[in-house]
């Protein structure tokens, strides 16, 4: 129940990006004036901020504890999202996007640093592969009950009930999670540039991280670029890419992690990718393509639950966890903020075979990494094979 009730608070926080997505042209009306850049600045800000300071979360997270942050992460959502009901001024606005920005990160720092330390031992990946869903989940949802919502009561309700889920998994949370959170409390020992030096530099901290921005840059993308290339499939391909992602991360992804390891997984998730942005580039215009693109998205769906759980796998220790979590928000963010715009800088210049060697290009960096942070780590302290 508590996992779930975590899951739960990772839809709000999902939420805090897809409610202004659902409403952008609502939006638009009402702050006419910052119409085009403005509203893109409303939308962006909150990753921004995680941008920035993820990795300095994931040290705060870890000397506080996860229910302490969880709670008050939580509790300033439902503040900002409260203070958007009445559509203040674009500056206030702004303001609680900021705020949001900050209850965002701290919820996906705490989420899955939380949820690796509940779950039972054969139980973790599938509660991490869960966890990796919520984004798409929440995104489903709200463009599936959104726009009747905003059409028939405009923005301020869907802010409104964005609220009250907020309060609702805050207080919920403070009655579930234990004291602290499976969180040990850790002193400072070093400046925050050593500290980030020092999880850069650590093949279990960093190499979730390092993997998991090779996915951001490409599917973030590709989700938002392919459909607009694929013709009369295009609409299809844009439902269906993060549907089918979903589900064969919670059925495939969750069966395979329980024969091989969760660094090994992502790898063959980054190959199965590579193989079909290849089959897409060879079919492309015939009725294959959306196929091959159904592909592209069921195997990048494998590396999305699959670096959650080799967060886990790597680092058994909950500050450890706390560290690898804010290190995944930091480069995450910085792969959705740079994929899109050097996917359409790149397919205006090569058109589709350039959108497949992207895909293809990012996904074989992302097992270089992965290979290389794995002999790191056997030279340093062997782990057990599973």
């Amino acid at each position: 129940m508590t996992i779930f009730a975590i899951w739960a608070a990772g839809l709000g926080a999902a939420a805090q990006f897809g409610k202004m997505s659902v409403a952008y042209p609502a939006l638009e009306a009402v702050y006419a004036g910052q119409a085009g850049i403005g509203i893109g600045v409303m939308l962006s800000i909150v990753g921004t901020v995680g941008l920035v300071f993820g990795t300095t979360a994931g040290l705060w997270v870890a000397r506080v504890g996860a229910r302490r942050a969880l709670v008050a992460a939580l509790a300033l959502g439902a503040v900002a999202s409260a203070l958007q009901i009445g559509l203040p001024p674009y500056p206030v606005m702004l303001a609680t996007r900021v705020l949001e920005g900050l209850s965002h990160l701290v919820i996906v720092v705490v989420g899955p640093t939380a949820i690796a330390g509940l779950a039972p031992g054969r139980g973790q990946g599938a509660a991490m592969t869960l966890w990796s869903s919520f984004f798409g989940v929440a995104y489903a949802v709200l463009f599936y009950v959104g726009p009747d919502l905003l059409a028939d009561h405009g923005p301020g309700l869907l802010f409104g009930l964005h609220a009250i889920w907020m309060a609702v998994a805050a207080l919920v949370l403070w009655l579930l999670l234990p004291g602290e959170g499976g969180q040990a409390q850790v002193k400072r020992r070093a400046s925050l540039w050593a500290e980030h030096r020092a999880i850069y530099a650590s093949p279990r901290l960093a190499a979730p991280a390092m993997g998991f921005v090779c996915y951001t840059v490409t599917y973030v993308a590709v989700l938002t670029i392919l459909p607009a290339q694929m013709g009369d499939m295009g609409g299809f391909i844009g439902v269906a890419m993060p549907l089918v992602s979903i589900a064969v991360s919670l059925t495939l992804g969750i069966w395979l992690l329980g024969r091989m390891s969760a660094v090994r997984l992502v790898q063959r998730g980054f190959a199965a990718a590579m193989l079909a942005a290849g089959g897409l580039w060879l079919s492309w215009g015939g009725g294959l393509a959306s196929v091959f693109a159904l592909g592209v998205a069921a195997s990048l769906g494998i590396v999305q639950g699959a670096s959650f759980a080799a967060l886990a796998e790597l680092n058994p220790g909950p500050a450890d966890r706390a560290r690898a979590a804010g290190a995944i928000a930091q480069l995450g963010n910085l792969g959705t903020t740079v994929g899109t715009p050097l996917l359409v800088w790149i397919t205006a210049r090569a058109g589709e075979i350039g959108l497949a060697l992207f895909v293809i290009g990012f996904s074989a960096l992302g097992v270089a990494i992965h290979a290389v942070q794995a002999r790191r780590r056997l030279s340093a302290e062997p782990l057990p094979r599973r």
